[in-house]
């Protein structure tokens, strides 16, 4: 169903020979964590608020907001002031101070151990059957016969690369489904460039995804699966809306909906706070990568400082560490978003809640979950820190023919965590392969 982008804009390039583009996508290792200024000036208010917090503490004088003076903090509080009683000032100072100091030295330690540590990721990635300005289709069937098991269209998140998906050997979904015997294509946004100016979801949603399947329908001759992660899946769901007789089904990995079911005036604070600066953001073109990880870390600032923290204690020549390492090159790795798709995000979805309040549209389209009749899985990881789990259940329960799933895993560990095989990729595959 094209829009009015689709009809306007032409492709610059259409499909690429198979086998064509193969190489690894081996990032550059960053000064991790990124953005590194924002990590150590959250590290360094932690460890010089507990100093100062001290002799508040002492005095009584630490005061709680109405709705957290019953709260379990406020009787650690209760508990800590009664045992500092007992300890002379001095003394407590002194051993709070070498723990702060020892904090720091392994916060320190691990960060430069992530620096130096030897792992690159050496994975060659599949043929480019499909290219599009920034964007390509690659497919990880290549290596089987053609037309065995179903398509699958993988659709990743805009703002993080595609190879979390294909992250190592023994982390693949996208090789674990083809090992299976089907079929899947990955797209991989690309970084954007000329061809990507003045991009907004549209263009990506009607235009690249659009175009995406067409190669695949056209490699294929039936329908394929549609599976969205993360913000990819609101961009699945809006082309499954817009194709509907396309697809033989679709899969949504930790997709939020309800942007507002939770920490509501958090959400329209990030847009208020976008609001001086978007003619910056319009003169630049898109929105710098540090900017959008801040986002992210500002979910939880204190995140980081533990696991660098954790990761100083292991053994760098360990597979643990270079799991770590491997996970962290991904986080690192991010990509700038055109300012239209930004705006669309964080001031239509978390400002304004569009999707849930049912005013999203794409190419004119109203995307309604609820009018939907495909076939769908839905899987929201109970522990998910970047999608509130209720956030994804509002759209399990809206899709008629929904099955959910909810594994206790996080947000990246449904995806490449050592429970992931067994609580999603197997369910996810045999979902499929019985459609």
């Amino acid at each position: 169903m094209p829009g009015a982008s689709a009809q306007t804009k032409a492709p610059k390039s259409g499909p690429a020979e198979p086998g064509s583009a193969a190489r690894a996508t081996a990032p550059h290792r960053m000064a991790s964590p990124r953005p590194l200024p924002y990590h150590l000036a959250a590290a360094t208010a932690v460890w010089t608020s507990s100093l100062a917090a001290l002799p508040n503490l002492r005095s009584g004088s630490i005061l709680f907001p109405p709705d957290l003076g019953s709260s379990n903090l406020a009787k650690r509080v209760e508990v800590l002031r009664a045992d500092l009683a007992a300890v002379p000032t001095d003394a407590f100072a002194e051993a709070l101070t070498r723990e702060l100091r020892g904090r720091a030295d392994r916060f320190l330690v691990g960060l430069e151990t992530y620096r130096t540590h030897p792992y690159r990721r050496d994975l060659v990635d599949p043929p480019t059957v499909w290219e599009d300005g920034a964007s390509r289709l690659l497919d990880f069937g290549a290596g089987a016969d053609a037309g065995v098991g179903r398509s699958i269209l993988v659709v990743p998140s805009l703002v993080n690369r595609h190879y979390v998906l294909d992250l190592d050997a023994d982390s693949s979904l996208m090789r674990y489904l083809a090992a299976r015997g089907l079929r899947p294509y990955l797209i991989d946004w690309g970084t954007p460039g000329p061809a990507e100016a003045g991009f907004a979801l549209d263009d990506y949603i009607v235009r690249r995804l659009g175009g995406a399947l067409d190669a695949v329908l056209a490699r294929s001759g039936e329908a394929p699966v549609l599976l969205g992660y993360c913000m990819g899946g609101n961009l699945a769901l809006a082309l499954a809306a817009l194709r509907p007789d396309a697809f033989a089904g679709l899969a949504l990995l930790a997709t939020p909906w309800d942007f507002h079911v939770e920490a509501a005036s958090q959400a329209q604070a990030l847009a208020t706070a976008f609001e001086p600066v978007w003619p910056c953001f319009e003169d630049l073109g898109t929105v710098p990568v540090d900017l959008l990880q801040s986002l992210f870390a500002a979910l939880d600032p204190q995140l980081v400082l533990r696991k660098f923290m954790a990761f100083s204690a292991l053994d760098p020549a360990s597979p643990e560490a270079a799991r770590f390492v491997a996970l962290e090159d991904w986080l690192n790795d991010g990509v700038a978003l055109p300012t239209p798709v930004a705006r669309d995000c964080i001031l239509g979805w978390y400002g304004e809640n569009r999707p849930a309040r049912g005013d999203w549209t794409v190419a004119g389209l109203v995307i309604d979950p609820n009018a939907l009749r495909l076939p769908a899985m839905v899987v929201v990881p109970a522990q998910d820190r970047i999608v509130p789990p209720a956030s994804a259940l509002a759209l399990a329960e809206a899709l008629p023919k929904a099955v959910l799933r909810r594994p206790a895993l996080g947000h990246i560990g449904m995806i490449v965590g050592r429970r992931a095989r067994r609580s999603v990729w197997g369910p996810l595959a045999r979902w499929i392969e019985g459609l």
